[in-house]
């Protein structure tokens, strides 16, 4: 089954729209109780969402701080880029998430920024000329 998918990732750039076969992967961040943000993905922001506030097969970082709300999702495109997605999400601040959440900060911006550091730290140019 082909579904359209409208990227929101630095490596398909923001806004291209294209069919891929599968399901999309979202990159979703939850509000937990104790204040906290916890980021993820999934093929199914919802039914995910559902296993972390049931405890089944949730996230063991989410047994001790149940999730209370369902902060931001955006499909990413396939797993991989959800993986990229999701590490460069996972290492900014609380703050930083916040704002990728309410818009402020977009999530091209901090793919973008991640890629780029790890590719100065590796030494190598990965920018397409």
């Amino acid at each position: 089954m082909a579904h359209l998918v409208e990227y929101a990732d630095a490596a398909h750039g923001a806004g291209t729209r294209e069919r891929m076969t599968g399901a999309p992967w979202y990159l979703y961040m939850l509000r937990c109780d104790d204040g906290s943000v916890y980021t993820g993905i999934t093929t199914d922001v919802e039914r995910r969402f559902e296993e972390h506030r049931s405890g089944r097969r949730g996230a063991r970082y989410l047994r001790a701080r149940r999730p209370i709300e369902l902060l931001y999702a955006m499909a990413v495109g396939d797993r991989s880029a959800a993986s990229v997605a999701e590490y460069a999400v996972k290492s900014l601040e609380k703050s930083q998430k916040e704002a990728v959440a309410a818009g402020t900060l977009s999530l091209d911006d901090v793919i973008e920024r991640r890629t780029r550091r790890r590719s100065q730290r590796d030494g190598s140019d990965r920018s397409v000329t």
